[in-house]
Parts: structure tokens; C-alpha cells; sequence
């Protein structure tokens, strides 16, 4: 067994094997129905609640009745963040949240920025939730053990980095039983709190009434409104990952618009009620803060303290650790959408187009790698402190949920004289501008002295970074155009060739014991068609017999359904035959390979085989753009199949030659 036989075996036992594009069954499998997307996708949404209302409790300061407003409001916000992101599901039913919106709606620079915003924020999900469930699951084992949490935080990204390039439904599956886990206990404990204090409703009620009274005395109406804003805004953790399932469309059961908003209701519901009962929890066993622990903790522990047999341990046990292992599902949502935001964002050249690439598991393998190595990373830089990684997670999210809300309030001012509805629409959308907005300027106020800047830093660099890929892809799109004039003058003898006289002419015969150019083309081009007149230039009528070789590249673009791959498969057909076309029309005899998949090196191979044992003497030819500069950017932003090609073609002994397209 050689090298590279055995590691294809140790990745097929790692990552397991390759799917099959063609096959029309391989989108319901791999797709999330609305139960799996609220595990996969809502995890982040409710994972918040074991910090955010405990963050906006504790930023009451001595006034906890006031809680109450805090919660309410949360739960609203809640709703409008939802309602406005349904509308979104609406409108961009194949998905892409806060970037397409932003993008489409206001301009493409601003919707990279959102993009980026994003971005980060996935990064720092992945991050912030692992470290959180690490500092849970280590509070329970003796402090002699604390000093490898971070190994384990590490190992813990590394696992769903694996399960991740897997595959989906292999990710989101074996975390079901933890999830409901989590809802069962903590329904349970709202309930039992609730229930078992039915009869404390009326001295709430009283004292919170008195509690308002009495602060309006002593901080005054704006003081008392300082405060429960300040709250509100303590408490933006809460609103995160509202937004994944915008993002996460495709992933998700057909009808995927129906899938996604029963998705977002569940998601909404649930995490509305969790943060209520919580906050309300806290006011009925006067909760308060404690170094070391919790206020979820302390909630459980005085919950259950007049439970006997050990009840009370394994329950706040069981609970705390559903607590910890949402935290690490809650990742998922950074391995589940980071991706497809960069996917989209290579699409459109704002970052290196192999980002957009699936692997043979049909999953974009590049941008779950790159932001499993980016958690990493900050994981090691942050040591994986999360008093330190909150701060930089409160920020990003509010960026773009801010310009999403924004870009829909233009679209339904836009189209208020043809929707019925824009007034209802252009309200829900307005009030989540107002306070998304609201809690993005109140955070950066307050968080910023505390490293909110360094978020900010961080954003602005990427920024940067997409700028230069982007002016890159722009002016190398403007020298390929320079070959594509070429294409131009052909469009003519194109039309003839189609024609019903050309359509009649006899085509050539084929010469079994001519020589044969095997040409790798991308499309009916100008850097094919230079690589085809090179040939001639340089060979001149040593060729007999002309094969053209394509390969459609299944990317995260077009793999959205059989229909699309259908359509690739026709496209890349017709591209390739309209050089035959051409080449019968000037007697030579030449034939179309086409494939399509994920791997264009791989199709290629595959492809060789069947081409040799026709035809006699065949020689491969690619061509390859020379650029007036060799740069790193060149050389990183473009693919270079041909040399890929080449290696592969050494290695097994099949000619090959690559031929310099100088623009």
C-alpha cells in the first residue's frame, strides 16, 4: 500500500467516505427538518440564556424587582428579532442573512462589512461556547485539574472541527439527546419555581411596586430608565444567534422557507420562556451574585435544597452539566453558518473563490477548517478566558444585525405603492433597528475601554483584507477580458457552424492512428481558445484528433438541489461542444469529455482512462495565465489546476504539457 493510498484510507475512516453529488436522494439526507435545525441552529440562541439574564441581572445593582422590565423587554426584543428575520427568510428564500441583505439592499461594501461582522461573531461563538462549557465542566472536578481546561477547550474544537467536516446531520444527530437534555431540566426547574411560589405572585407584584417607587425616589425617572436600559443592554448576549437561521437556509428540509420560519418560532419561543422563567426564578429565591458560582447555579442549588437522598446533588449535577454541553452544541452554530457566510462572500470574490468548495463529504471543508483554526487561535490568545472573549462577542453580532434591520426598512419604504403590508412590515423592521442599534451604541460604550476596541480592530483589518482580495479580483477579471476579445471575432463562424448547412456537412472521420491534443478547457473562452491556436502554432498540423476535457465545479453556489447540478452538467456540455463544433468545421475530428464534482483534479484522473483507450498518441495541454507580476496574492487567490494536473498526469506516466497565455 503506497502513501497516498493509505492516507485516502485514514480520511475515509477520520471523515468517512465520499458522497455522491448525482445522487438526487443526497439533498434530503444531508438536509435539517425543522426539529434538527433547532438543535443545530438554535443551540447558540438558547445556550445564551445561561449568561445573558444572569449578565442583566447582575446589572441591576441592589434594584432586582426591576428585573422584571428587563425580562419583559428581553422577551419582546426577542420576538421583533424573530418577526424581522422571518421577513428576511421571506425574501432571500435561498438564504445568506445578514450578508445578502445587507448587500443587496444597501450596497455590496456594506454587506462585506456585515459579512465580516459575521464572520467574527461565528468565530467567537465557536470559541466563547467551548471555553464556557470547559469553565462549567471543570467546576465540578477538584481545582488540581483546572490547569488543563484549556487542553480541553482545545480538544473540544478539535472534535467538532472533525464532526463538522463529516458532515452535517453526523453533527447535529448525536447532540439531540444533551439538547433535550438541557430543555427538560430547565423546564422543569422554571416550572417547579413558579408552581412551588404561586402564592408569592401577590408579593412580587407588591414589591415591585414598592421597589419602583422607591427608586424613582432615589435615582429619579431618568435614573430609574438609565438603569433598566443599562440592563437591557448588559444583557445583548441574549439576543445571538437569532440570526442563524437566516443564514443556515440551505442546510435546511424542503420547503425550506417553511422549514426555516418554524425553526425561528421555535427558537424564539423557547429562548423567550427560558429567560423569563429565569429572571423571575431569580426574584423568588433572591438570587444573588457569588464569586465562583453561577446565578443559574445558585437558582438550582436553592431550588432543590429541601430535597432529600441526594436528589438535590444530581439534579443541579444533571442540569449544570446540560448547561455546560449546550454551551459546546451552541458551537455548532459557528461550524454550521461561518462557512456558508464565507462561501457567499467568496462567490462573490471578497475572499479567495476555494473557500466557496465543497469537499467529496459535500460539505465547504475550507471554511469549516478555517474557522476551526481561527477559534484555535483565539482559544490560545485568550487562554481561553471567557470574562475576556464576552466582551469581544458582544459587539459583532449587533454590527449586523443592525444593517440587516436597516436594509429592510429601504426595501418596504421602497415598495410601500406595491406592498399591502409595508406599513406592519416597515414597523416590525424600524422598532429592530431601534434597538439593535440601541444595544450596538450601548455596548461599545460601555465595553469598549474593556477590549471592545480590540473587536473593532480585529473587524477593521478583515475589512482591509477583503478590499485587497476584491481590487485583486477586479483587475485580474479586467486582463482576462483582454482574452475573451477574442472570442468575439468567432462569434460569427459560431452562428454558421449552428446553421442548417453547416449542421449538414459531413464531420470528419476519425483516425485511429493520428496523434491526439487532449486539451483542458474552462469554457468557451479566450484562454481556451489561445491554448487551442498555441497548439497549432507550435505543432502545426501534427494533430489529427481533438479531445476537449471539462469539468463542472460543484461548489457551494449551484449545490442547492439535483436541478442545479443538472444544469451545470448542460452548461458544461454545451460549452465544451461548441468547440467541436468549431474544429469539425475546419476537418478535424474532435470530441467532448465532461464531468462534474468537487474535485476538478479528481474528475480529471478519472476521466484519462476512458480517452487513452480510443484514442492513440494522446498528448494533454492546459493553458495558464502568466500574469505581468507573480505575487503572493497570485499565487494564494488562484487555483493553478493545470499544475495540480500535471503532478498527477507525472506521477502516472501520462505526457503533459502547459502552455504560457501571456495577457
Amino acid at each position: 500500500m503506497d502513501a497516498e493510498t493509505g492516507v485516502k484510507k485514514l480520511k475515509n475512516i477520520i471523515i468517512g467516505g465520499a458522497r455522491d453529488p448525482h445522487d438526487h436522494k443526497i439533498f434530503h439526507k444531508l438536509s435539517l427538518i425543522a426539529f434538527l435545525a433547532w438543535v443545530g441552529l438554535g443551540s447558540d440562541g438558547l445556550s445564551s440564556s445561561c449568561y445573558g439574564p444572569a449578565e442583566a441581572f447582575k446589572a441591576l445593582e441592589g434594584h432586582p424587582y426591576l428585573g422584571i422590565f428587563v425580562a419583559l423587554g428581553s422577551a419582546a426584543t426577542i420576538f421583533i428579532i424573530a418577526a424581522s428575520y422571518s421577513h428576511i427568510i421571506e425574501l432571500f428564500p435561498s438564504g445568506g442573512g445578514g450578508y445578502l441583505v445587507a448587500s443587496k439592499l444597501l450596497s455590496p461594501k456594506v454587506g462585506m462589512i456585515s459579512g465580516c461582522a459575521l464572520l467574527i461573531d461565528y468565530v467567537l461563538t465557536i470559541t466563547i461556547s467551548i471555553a464556557s462549557g470547559a469553565d462549567a465542566i471543570f467546576s465540578f472536578m477538584p481545582p488540581q485539574y483546572y490547569q488543563f481546561k484549556l487542553e480541553f477547550a482545545v480538544i473540544g474544537v478539535l472534535i467538532l472541527l472533525v464532526l463538522n467536516i463529516r458532515g452535517i446531520k453526523e453533527a447535529v444527530v448525536p447532540l439531540v439527546p444533551v439538547f433535550m437534555l438541557f430543555v427538560v431540566t430547565h423546564i422543569f426547574a422554571i416550572s417547579y419555581a413558579l408552581i412551588t411560589h404561586g402564592y408569592e405572585y401577590h408579593q412580587v407584584i407588591h414589591s415591585t411596586g414598592s421597589e419602583l417607587s422607591k427608586s424613582f425616589s432615589t435615582l429619579g425617572m431618568f435614573g430609574v430608565l438609565f438603569l433598566v436600559m443599562r440592563a437591557y443592554s448588559m444583557g445583548a448576549g441574549t439576543f445571538t444567534g437569532i440570526e442563524a437561521v437566516s443564514n443556515g437556509i440551505p442546510i435546511l428540509r424542503e420547503p425550506r422557507v417553511h422549514t426555516a420560519k418554524r425553526t425561528m418560532n421555535y427558537m424564539a419561543f423557547s429562548l423567550s420562556i427560558t429567560v423569563v422563567g429565569l429572571m423571575i426564578a431569580y426574584l423568588l429565591y433572591n438570587v444573588e451574585a457569588t464569586p465562583g458560582k453561577t446565578l443559574n447555579a445558585i437558582f438550582f442549588e436553592r431550588m432543590s435544597s429541601g430535597w432529600g437522598g441526594g436528589a438535590s446533588f444530581y439534579f443541579v449535577l444533571i442540569t449544570l452539566l446540560s448547561e455546560a454541553i449546550l454551551l459546546f452544541i451552541a458551537a455548532q452554530t459557528g461550524f454550521l453558518d461561518g462557512p456558508r457566510v464565507l462561501a457567499n462572500m467568496a462567490l462573490d470574490r471578497w475572499f479567495p473563490t476555494r473557500f466557496a468548495n465543497l469537499s467529496d463529504r459535500l460539505v465547504t471543508q475550507n471554511g469549516i477548517l478555517l474557522m476551526g483554526v481561527a477559534s484555535l487561535l483565539m482559544m490560545l490568545a485568550s487562554k481561553g478566558s471567557v470574562d475576556f472573549l464576552i466582551v469581544l462577542y458582544s459587539i459583532n453580532v449587533f454590527i449586523t444585525f443592525s444593517l440587516s434591520q436597516l436594509g429592510m426598512v429601504k426595501h418596504w419604504w421602497q415598495e410601500r405603492k406595491t406592498e399591502k403590508r409595508w406599513f406592519r412590515n416597515l414597523s416590525i423592521n424600524g422598532i429592530g433597528l431601534i434597538l439593535t442599534s440601541f444595544i450596538l451604541i450601548s455596548v461599545l460604550i460601555i465595553k469598549f475601554g474593556e477590549g471592545g476596541w480590540i473587536t473593532l480592530v480585529i473587524t477593521a483589518g478583515l475589512v482591509a483584507l477583503t478590499l485587497v482580495i476584491k481590487n485583486h479580483y477586479n483587475k485580474t477579471h479586467e486582463l482576462i477580458r483582454k482574452l475573451d476579445t477574442i472570442v468575439d471575432s468567432f462569434e460569427a463562424s459560431i452562428y454558421d457552424m449552428d446553421s442548417e448547412e453547416s449542421l449538414k456537412k459531413k464531420v470528419p472521420e476519425f483516425d485511429p492512428k493520428g496523434k491526439t491534443a487532449a486539451i483542458l478547457v474552462n469554457g468557451f473562452n479566450g484562454l481556451g481558445l489561445h491554448t487551442l491556436f498555441s497548439i497549432f502554432r507550435l505543432f502545426s498540423n501534427t494533430y489529427k484528433n481533438f479531445v476537449f476535457i471539462q469539468v463542472g465545479s460543484i461548489d457551494a453556489g449551484n449545490f442547492k438541489g439535483a436541478d442545479e447540478i443538472e444544469n451545470l452538467g448542460s452548461y458544461i456540455s454545451d460549452e465544451a461542444n461548441r468547440y467541436v463544433r468549431y474544429m469539425n468545421e475546419h476537418g478535424y475530428y474532435a470530441e467532448a469529455f465532461t464531468s462534474v464534482g468537487t474535485d476538478v483534479v479528481e474528475e480529471i484522473e478519472n476521466m484519462v482512462p476512458k480517452i487513452n483507450s480510443k484514442f492513440s498518441h494522446v498528448i494533454y495541454f492546459g493553458g495558464q495565465i502568466v500574469f505581468p507580476e507573480e505575487s503572493f496574492l497570485t499565487r494564494w487567490l488562484h487555483n493553478y489546476i493545470v499544475f495540480a494536473v500535471q503532478r498527477k498526469f507525472y506521477r502516472q506516466g501520462v505526457p503533459m504539457v502547459i502552455l504560457p497565455i501571456r495577457i
